[in-house]
């Protein structure tokens, strides 16, 4: 099954087109990660189109979708997930994982970017399961254990060394296949925080 694999929950944004089967797992035949910041709904598009063109595969050929659900800032996660819908109508289904779970793999704490001068975080086990998280703290507050990998700027905060890891197309695909055998739940993105716009407050009536 050809998969195309989208993550837009860090600052470097990835595509990817990969073949995925049960007795050989992922072969990646295209893949981009881009240092976007905040360019990320500039830059989607394009970069989907140019890792589709190199594997040579049409939206039509895709089998399904992967997307990363964050943890992640809203405007990214919304890019992301609204692209991947988009697409999952002409390409079939589209499923979501945590974007913590495609970074390493194996037993390791994956801390990411929350910026506020905090990380996302997450503990795995050697079978590369979530035991813990996804969470938002201080470095010097989240429960991590070494191995560490993830954001390098953080190791001091955290007290431990951190190995530079980001989200890749063989770790969504990896975090996604428990689920291709059924159909998709619903996009829900890990946003963790309350949104920084918020309504204004009502207005008090003016008395006369």
């Amino acid at each position: 099954m050809l998969v195309l694999a989208l993550d837009t929950a860090t600052p470097t944004l990835v595509a990817g087109v990969a073949r995925w089967s049960a007795d050989q797992g992922v072969q990646v035949l295209a893949e981009r990660a881009l240092p976007s910041g905040n360019r990320h709904a500039e830059l989607l598009t394009p970069t989907i189109r140019e890792v589709l063109a190199e594997a040579g595969v049409r939206t039509r050929d895709l089998g399904a979708l992967v997307v990363g659900l964050g943890p992640g800032p809203f405007t990214g996660l919304r890019v992301g997930i609204v692209t991947a819908a988009a697409l999952g109508d002409v390409a079939g289904p589209v499923h979501g994982v945590c974007s913590l779970d495609a970074i390493g793999d194996g037993a390791r704490s994956v801390v990411t970017d929350a910026r506020r001068k905090e990380v996302h975080w997450a503990v795995y086990d050697a079978d590369g399961q979530r035991t813990a998280g996804p969470g938002v703290d201080r470095p010097e507050d989240a429960p991590v254990t070494e191995p560490v990998v993830g954001d390098v700027r953080f190791a001091e905060r955290l007290g431990r060394p951190v190995a530079a890891a980001e989200v890749t197309t063989a770790g969504l695909l990896r975090a996604a296949a428990p689920q291709f055998d059924r159909p998709p739940a619903p996009l829900e993105p890990l946003y963790l925080r309350r949104p920084d716009a918020v309504p204004p407050a009502a207005r008090k009536a003016v008395s006369r």
